[in-house]
């Protein structure tokens, strides 16, 4: 383990409370050290996500390295707003005052970032931990080391190490980090302290599949969203489908026919498709894939190649409820797909499962999608559209109930490592003797008055009737 290792919160902490992190100056030049990299390091970037996924080029840059980039741009952008005290309006209980909330910086942070996104799930917290005025410890994931190796030597040498550090390592030095006393842990669960996280999980998000749409916009969709996410290794993929029994070979035959178009007749042989990013996750989902329950209703792909940690994009039809791959989250490259006699029974369907990350619908029916939105919990949602909520920096993004808690994004990012301080002010003028013992009927009566906001009944309680 790495020296410093099991004192890093202790020292950012005298760090912290010297405020050389509370200054905006100082925010806006981490940001802009950050900016840097993301602007002139692309293609380091880019390798590094090649050799830990084998991430296309093109996924590499609009999920990863644009993604951060606007972060980046946003907060720098404004920053300036976001700090400004929000001004609220007070009542008659405390006239005269004025009051407003104040944002501060929770203090020393941690984030643990994870291997799918490596790139970007490591800067885009810490944009916003930044941007809120924090120290920062980056823990990058070790399953993804070329990428954790870079964003090592990049951050050490564009940032104020003295305040944003980055601990490499595995287990033990994870382990170290979170027996420490942090002020909010990003990612993972805290350990030995009361910490405040935000927990950003999963669970199996569905998507339900309408009969009267656009189905080959649909299908490249889902496609997009599914295999062109990563290979299916992205939290917010789709985990299962839902439609009717009579549309479901409409879909696979479009599903099909698409999958084809992107990748080939043999989509093992792509450079367009990620890798599995490590045998322990190929020999996950292969169990998954040889399920007795299954194996016999594969109707696209299956094929494998455990040397490449290839598995082609995989279509299961009707799969049973209690398969492997309708039971465990599937983060990777296989779709089962699940069949119900009317679309208005998917909502039901789903509902009986634990609360999704993202959920999807495709349709044109508007009672359906009100009803999909208004019925089904989850963090978030798309209609007509596959994980591509993600792209708007005005809208959060994080879990609700088993997929996470808390959330990110944009502003959401700066709001997620701030406390919000309510302040309220007052002169020394218009002190009112009534709140003071020792009390009387007529004390009672007024601040009765005072509270109701009536001013005819402060009025009488003033003159004594």
């Amino acid at each position: 383990m790495a020296m410093g290792v099991e004192t890093v919160a202790e020292d950012l902490r005298s760090v912290y409370s010297s405020g050389k992190t509370k200054g905006l100056e100082w925010r806006v030049s981490q940001l802009k050290a950050l900016l840097n990299i993301t602007t002139h390091h692309e293609k380091e970037i880019t390798e590094a996500l090649r050799s830990d996924l084998n991430k296309p080029e093109l996924e590499a840059f609009l999920h990863e390295i644009a993604g951060a980039t606007s972060a980046c741009k946003l907060a720098l952008k404004e920053l300036r707003r976001w700090t400004r005290p929000e001004k609220v309006k007070t009542s008659m209980t405390t006239y005269p005052s004025s009051a407003e909330i104040v944002s501060e910086p929770l203090g020393v942070v941690l984030v643990i970032s994870t291997w799918n996104y490596p790139f970007l799930l490591s800067i885009e917290p810490v944009i916003g931990a930044i941007a809120a005025g924090n120290a920062v410890v980056l823990k990058p994931s070790e399953v993804a080391p070329a990428t954790s190796s870079l964003l090592s030597k990049l951050l050490r040498e564009y940032l104020d190490v003295s305040a944003v550090k980055v601990v490499e390592g595995g287990v033990p030095e994870t382990t170290a980090l979170l027996e420490q006393k942090w002020d909010k842990i990003f990612y993972t669960a805290a350990a030995k302290h009361l910490t405040p996280v935000v927990l950003e999980l999963g669970g199996k998000c569905p998507v339900v599949v309408d009969s009267n749409i656009d189905l080959k916009v649909a299908a490249r969709r889902i496609i997009s969203g599914k295999w062109a996410c990563n290979s299916g290794q992205t939290c917010v993929s789709p985990d299962y489908i839902v439609t009717t029994k009579e549309y479901a070979l409409k879909l696979v035959d479009s599903l099909s026919c698409e999958l084809e178009n992107f990748y080939g007749k043999d989509p093992l042989l792509s450079n367009d498709l990620s890798s599995i990013i490590n045998s322990r996750h190929f020999d996950r989902l292969t169990k998954l894939l040889d399920d007795e329950k299954v194996s016999g209703k594969l109707v696209i792909g299956g094929q494998r190649d455990r040397a490449k940690l290839k598995i082609a994009p995989t279509v299961v039809l009707d799969a049973p409820q209690d398969s492997l791959v309708m039971n465990e989250e599937i983060f990777g490259p296989l779709l089962p797909i699940v069949t119900v006699t009317k679309i208005e029974d998917s909502i039901g369907l789903i509902n009986t499962k634990e609360k999704p990350l993202a959920a999807y619908m495709f349709t044109n029916d508007k009672k359906l999608k009100e009803e999909f939105i208004r019925s089904v919990s989850a963090g978030g949602m798309c209609i007509n559209e596959i994980a591509l909520h993600l792209a708007e920096h005005t809208l959060p993004f994080g879990g609700v109930g088993e997929s996470g808690m808390g959330a990110y994004h944009g502003k959401y990012s700066f709001d997620a490592f701030s406390h919000k301080k309510p302040v309220l002010q007052r002169g020394f003028n218009g002190d009112v003797a009534a709140r003071y013992p020792p009390y009387t009927p007529w004390k009672l009566k007024f601040l009765k008055a005072m509270l109701s906001g009536n001013i005819l009944s402060i009025l009488r309680a003033l003159i004594g009737w």
